[in-house]
C-alpha cells in the first residue's frame, strides 16, 4: 500500500488541496488527512479512488508464477555450475607495526 507521505507528495505535486481530492473521492478531508498522516489506512478501493482523483494511474504488474520462478532459478544455477572454476590465490594479510 502507499505510504501517507507518498500519497501527500503526489497530491502536492498535482497542486491539489486535501479538500479538493476528498470531494472528488467523496470522503471527508479529515479522513484524507488521517491517511496522509498514517493515522488510518485506506482500503484498496478508496486508495485507488484517491490516486485517480489526484490524476495518477494505478498499474498492477502480475507476479511470476512460483513454479516458473523455480524453473528459472534452476536454469540460472545450472548455468552457474557450467562456468569454469578457477580459484585465485588468496591475498596475504599485511601485518603492520601500528
Amino acid at each position: 500500500m502507499l505510504s501517507g507521505a507518498t500519497l501527500r507528495a503526489l497530491r502536492v505535486r498535482a497542486g491539489l488541496s486535501q479538500r479538493c481530492v476528498a470531494d472528488r473521492v467523496g470522503i471527508p478531508a479529515s479522513v484524507l488527512s488521517a491517511y496522509e498522516r498514517e493515522r488510518r489506512e485506506p482500503g484498496l478501493q478508496i486508495a485507488g479512488q484517491i490516486i485517480e482523483a489526484i490524476g495518477c494511474r494505478v498499474r498492477f504488474d502480475a507476479a511470476l508464477d512460483p513454479q516458473v520462478q523455480a524453473q528459472r532459478l534452476v536454469q540460472v544455477l545450472e548455468l552457474a555450475e557450467a562456468l569454469p572454476y578457477r580459484p585465485r590465490e588468496l591475498a596475504r594479510a599485511r601485518v603492520g607495526n601500528g
